[in-house]
C-alpha cells in the first residue's frame, strides 16, 4: 500500500501520485491544487522507528512525514533546523511571550529550501535532468542552489526588478537566468508556458503539490521545539499562498498522527499593496480568487495572482486562522524594530510578518499570556535597497580625532 495519495483541495477526488503530476485535471490548475494525503498508519509506523533523529538531519527527519517511500535522494545541504530564539525584548515590549524563527540561516538564506529541497529530491526521483520555476528571487535562489548540488540544470524565470543580490545568486549558482520585463505573475505564467512544453520539471509554488510538504517541516520544527506548551499565534508573511497553507498543514498531520492535540491560530500576512488572499478570504466560500495590480516593497510576496490561494483560504477557513495586511512603511519598520531588538536581521518579506504581529498586538487581539512565533522567510541580505532607502546617509569624516569624537557625541555612548 502506498504512503500517500494526492487530493484537490475544490472536488476532493484523490489520485495515485503516478495518475497525476501537478494539478486535478477536473478543477483546472488554479482551482484544482492538490494536497498530499498520507496513510497514518504507515506513518505512526515511521515514527516510532524514527523519531530520535529528529533535530539531526534538518528536514529529512521528517521523512516518516514527507512524500517518499523507502531510501530516496536528498540533495547534500543541511536544510531546516533553524534557530528558534526567545526575544526578552520584544517580550517586554509588547507583554507577550515572543520567539522568532530564523529561517534566513538556511543554506540559500531563505524558508524556500525546504520546497526547494523536496523538489530537487522529486526531480531526481523521477528521472528529470532540468527543474524549472518562476519566482521573486528566493525560490529560484533556493532551487538553483539545490539543483547545483543534485546534478540538475536549472532555468529560472524571474521578474527583472528583483533585488540585484537575489538575480546575482542566481548567476553564481549557475542557472540559466531569464530576467523578465514584467510582473511575477506574467514571468509565472511564461514559465509554465515553456517548462512544460520543454518536458522540464515544475518547481512553481502551487503547481508542485510536493512544495507545500518540505515547507511545511518548519511548522514540524517548530512543534517539536515547543512540544512542552505550543504557541498560541504564528505570524508568518503570505504571498503565493503556499507558506501560509504549510504552518496549517504541518500541526494538521501532527494531530492526526496524535503528536499534538491543537493548533496554533495561524496568521497570514500580507503587504497591503499585495493582499490578494485577503481580498479572497473576506469574499467567503467557496473562495473565488480575487487578482489584483500588486504593489510592495516586499518583493518575496509582491504576488497580485496568487497560485495556492483556495488552498490558503480554506486551511485559514478550517482552523480558524486570520489574515491581516500591513503597509510598506510599517514593512520597513519592522526590518529596523526587529534587528535592533532581536539582532536577526530580515528582508522585507520576513519584516512583514513582525508588523502583522505589531498590527495584532497593537488592536489588543492578543491576551496577556500568549506564546507567539514571528517567523523570518530571508535574510536582510538579500535586499539591502529597501532598508538603505530609510536610513540617514552616513556622514564621511576626516581622519581627525577631534572631528570624529565630535560626530561620537557626548551622551549616546557613555560607559
Amino acid at each position: 500500500m502506498s504512503k500517500y495519495r494526492l487530493r484537490c483541495i475544490t472536488c476532493s477526488r484523490e489520485y495515485d501520485p503516478a495518475e497525476v503530476e501537478y494539478t486535478c485535471p477536473v478543477c483546472g490548475e488554479r482551482k484544482g491544487t492538490l494536497e498530499v494525503i498520507y496513510d497514518f498508519d504507515i506513518v505512526r509506523r515511521e515514527y516510532s522507528l524514527n523519531q530520535s533523529d529528529i533535530g539531526k538531519d534538518g528536514i529529512w527527519a521528517f521523512d516518516f512525514l514527507l512524500p517518499f517511500e523507502g531510501d530516496h535522494f536528498r540533495p547534500n545541504l543541511l536544510v531546516g533546523n533553524t534557530p528558534l530564539y526567545r526575544c526578552e525584548n520584544l517580550s517586554e515590549k509588547y507583554a507577550v511571550e515572543v520567539f522568532i524563527k530564523d529561517d534566513g540561516r538556511n543554506p540559500t538564506a531563505s524558508f524556500k529550501d525546504r520546497a526547494s529541497s523536496v523538489a530537487a529530491a522529486k526531480a531526481v526521483e523521477k528521472g528529470y535532468g532540468t527543474v524549472f520555476c518562476a519566482s521573486t528571487g528566493n525560490a529560484a535562489s533556493s532551487l538553483s542552489g539545490m539543483a547545483a548540488v543534485s546534478k540538475l540544470k536549472s532555468v529560472i524565470f524571474v521578474p527583472a526588478t528583483a533585488p540585484q543580490a537575489k538575480l546575482t545568486q542566481l548567476q553564481v549558482y549557475g542557472s540559466k537566468v531569464l530576467a523578465i520585463e514584467d510582473s511575477y505573475d506574467r514571468a509565472f505564467d511564461l514559465s509554465m508556458e515553456i517548462g512544460l512544453s520543454k518536458g522540464w520539471y515544475c518547481r512553481n509554488s502551487a503547481i508542485n503539490p510536493y512544495l507545500l510538504e518540505g515547507k511545511k517541516t518548519c511548522a514540524l520544527e517548530l512543534a517539536f521545539s515547543m512540544i512542552d506548551r505550543l504557541p498560541d499565534y504564528i505570524f508568518v508573511s503570505a504571498g503565493d499562498g503556499t507558506v501560509l497553507s504549510s504552518f496549517h498543514k504541518g500541526f494538521e498531520d501532527l494531530r492526526e498522527m496524535g503528536v499534538i492535540d491543537r493548533l496554533p491560530v495561524i496568521v497570514g500576512v500580507q503587504a497591503s499593496g499585495a493582499a490578494a488572499i485577503k481580498k479572497t478570504y473576506e469574499g467567503g466560500l467557496p473562495f473565488e480568487p480575487v487578482d489584483i495590480q500588486a504593489s510592495s516593497v516586499a518583493d518575496s510576496i509582491c504576488v497580485g495572482k496568487p497560485r495556492d490561494v483556495v488552498k490558503a483560504c480554506r486551511y485559514t477557513h478550517k482552523n480558524k486562522g486570520m489574515l491581516i495586511d500591513v503597509s510598506d512603511k510599517e514593512i520597513l519598520e519592522g526590518i529596523i524594530e526587529m534587528a535592533r531588538e532581536s539582532g536577526v536581521f530580515a528582508e522585507p518579506a520576513g519584516a512583514t510578518a513582525l508588523a502583522g504581529f505589531k498590527k495584532c498586538a497593537r488592536q489588543g487581539l492578543l491576551s496577556l499570556d500568549s506564546r507567539v512565533v514571528i517567523v523570518v522567510t530571508g535574510n536582510g541580505l538579500k535586499d539591502l535597497k529597501s532598508p538603505s532607502s530609510i536610513m540617514p546617509a552616513l556622514r564621511k569624516l576626516p581622519p581627525d580625532r577631534k572631528i570624529i569624537e565630535e560626530e561620537i557625541g557626548e551622551d549616546r555612548f557613555q560607559s
